[in-house]
């Protein structure tokens, strides 16, 4: 049995996220292989041969993979599929792009979201907001999987894999238009070991950041956000955490005024310790809280600014 990783990548390293796909692919099979697609990714390719257990990395590159283009990615991919058995992917925004389209050209049920690798068909992934796990098992010849991240270890460093490249394709359909990166110089919020996170209590944009900017730049941490505050505009987008959000597991997780709606919990109660401040005693954030300091985040976080020192 072989089994391709499909790599998260920024074009000159890759994610963490991407050594943990590898090890739930060897859970699978000891030949594991990595594609890297992109555009000028050859850096990010050179790092992916360094993950252990890796046999080979292959490179495709096309200007429709180097803009991450569903059709793009699903063109170089299925032609490579008649050597693998099974096809992995982080449950990332692109992969949860990408993959579906994959597994239809292929014909066979994509697999989501997996947390846990029982056999070569046998899986486990969690349903109803992360509050029940379903152990699902696939007939298909071919299994199209994406990965959370969260549930696995990554794989460590010390490879050796050669780097092979294979064709790329394009999207002759599809036209890129444009984008828009978001820039900081804090820690990607997928990847960061402490994350600080606000909710609806705050209240405003202008008080979300007046208290969570300063909180996360004496942690050095990611700012995330439960879907009521961003809907209400007091944060981006890609600072949402939850079941509709970005699903984090750091060492760290401290949520200011979040109640704790079971969507939010869907996205952060794997965090290794997790300190809530809620003035409502009663929050079902505290049920899943290691710490929790009940009181008005007015006078609480400015205590634990002044204790940070």
């Amino acid at each position: 049995m072989a089994v391709l990783v499909i790599a998260d990548h920024d074009g000159s390293t890759v994610r963490d996220t991407t050594n943990k796909t590898v090890t739930a692919a060897l859970g699978l099979s000891s030949d594991v292989d990595i594609l890297v697609v992109g555009q000028g990714a050859q850096a990010a390719a050179d790092a992916a041969s360094r993950i252990a257990g890796v046999r080979k990395v292959l490179l495709a590159e096309s200007a429709g993979l180097g803009h991450g283009l569903a059709e793009a990615v699903e063109a170089t991919v299925v032609p490579l599929a008649a050597g693998y058995d099974a096809i992995l992917t982080p449950a990332s925004a692109d992969g949860k792009n990408f993959a579906p389209r994959i597994a239809a050209k292929l014909d066979v049920a994509p697999i989501s979201d997996i947390v846990e690798v029982v056999s070569a068909d046998t899986f486990v992934r969690p349903i109803y907001a992360g509050n029940a796990l379903e152990t699902i098992q696939s007939a298909d010849a071919k299994k199209v999987i994406t990965v959370r991240p969260t549930a696995f270890a990554a794989a460590a460093e010390g490879g050796s894999a050669p780097v092979e490249s294979v064709a790329g394709a394009d999207a002759p359909k599809t036209t890129f238009v444009s984008e828009e990166m978001v820039k900081s110089d804090r820690p990607e919020l997928g990847a960061a070991k402490i994350i600080v996170s606000g909710g609806r209590a705050l209240g405003s944009a202008d008080e979300f950041h007046a208290v969570m900017e300063p909180l996360a730049d004496k942690l050095g941490a990611a700012i995330g956000a439960s879907r009521a505050a961003v809907d209400a505009g007091y944060a981006p987008n890609d600072y949402q955490v939850g079941q509709t959000g970005k699903v984090v597991a750091p060492a760290l997780y401290i949520a200011i005024g979040i109640s704790g709606a079971i969507q939010h919990l869907a996205g952060m109660k794997d965090s290794k310790i997790i300190v809530a401040i809620n003035k409502d005693p009663d929050a079902p954030i505290f049920q899943v809280a290691d710490y929790g300091l009940v009181g008005d985040y007015k006078t609480v976080v400015p205590e634990l600014m002044t204790a940070l020192g």
